[in-house]
């Protein structure tokens, strides 16, 4: 195994994760990610050049010395951007396998179609469910919002129907760019296509970040956006089901 497929270069190790994948999880934040969400609350996971490096059995034995909480639960895989080290992910949850762990990978997909199929379909082969992160449904918007057209994200999702792995759709709503009544339609309509979808996930935005970006000097563009009430993530996540059954 090479250096690449047996180290991974990490930005933080949650033990206690309730809110990426089914039960409680150990999630390993991966260092570095292409895009530049607006609102990102992690900027520092950006740069693959800052970062601790933790090898497939580091990380496994973690696992093991907590695994008696992680019974309903597993390990989850997200960023940043897992799919900037396939190599290491690939093989970290080949082993997570052996061990009968339950495996979620968090994605965005943005990286699907530069990624070799065969690559694509060999981390599949060991990943239980992945969360896929929608930013954006409308492709201007989600250029303008993460720096990137959604044409691989939306790739991803039709790929991951078309084989069938479940998967949970997460989509941030943020006022004035995606809470949107049409996008939110439109975001449903898209998602009514998908056969696999197991949950959907709606995050409200909130700007806890400001100041992690002012200690970085990074400047947040969504400084002067006020956060999602639940009340409006209700909302949000009933237009997005109700066109989701309008086949």
């Amino acid at each position: 195994m090479t250096e690449i497929e047996r180290i991974g270069n990490i930005h933080s190790i949650e033990t206690f994760g309730t809110v990426d994948g089914p039960g409680i999880r150990m999630v390993v934040f991966m260092q570095g990610c292409i895009m530049r969400c607006m609102y990102c609350h992690n900027p520092d996971s950006w740069s693959i050049v800052n970062n601790k490096q933790y090898s497939i059995d580091d990380i496994l034995s973690k696992y093991d010395n907590i695994k008696e909480f992680l019974k309903t639960g597993g390990l989850t895989l997200s960023g940043g951007e897992p799919l900037l080290q396939i190599d290491f992910c690939i093989n970290l949850f080949k082993q997570a396998k052996l061990k009968n762990i339950h495996t979620t990978l968090d994605t965005s997909g943005i990286l699907f179609n530069d990624i070799s199929i065969d690559k694509i379909n060999n981390l599949l082969k060991y990943t239980d469910l992945v969360l896929l992160d929608i930013k954006h449904i409308n492709d201007e918007e989600h250029k303008k919002l993460t720096g990137f057209s959604n044409k691989n994200v939306l790739d991803f999702a039709l790929y991951l129907s078309q084989i069938n792995k479940p998967v949970w759709i997460r989509h941030v709503v943020v006022p004035d760019i995606t809470f949107n009544e049409n996008y939110l339609k439109q975001l449903g309509k898209f998602l009514s296509q998908l056969k696999n979808v197991k949950a959907l996930d709606v995050l409200p935005y909130h700007n806890m970040a400001i100041e992690k970006y002012k200690k970085l000097n990074l400047e947040y563009k969504l400084k002067d956006t006020k956060p999602l009430t639940k009340e409006e993530a209700v909302i949000a996540r009933n237009i997005i089901l109700a066109n989701m059954s309008n086949k």
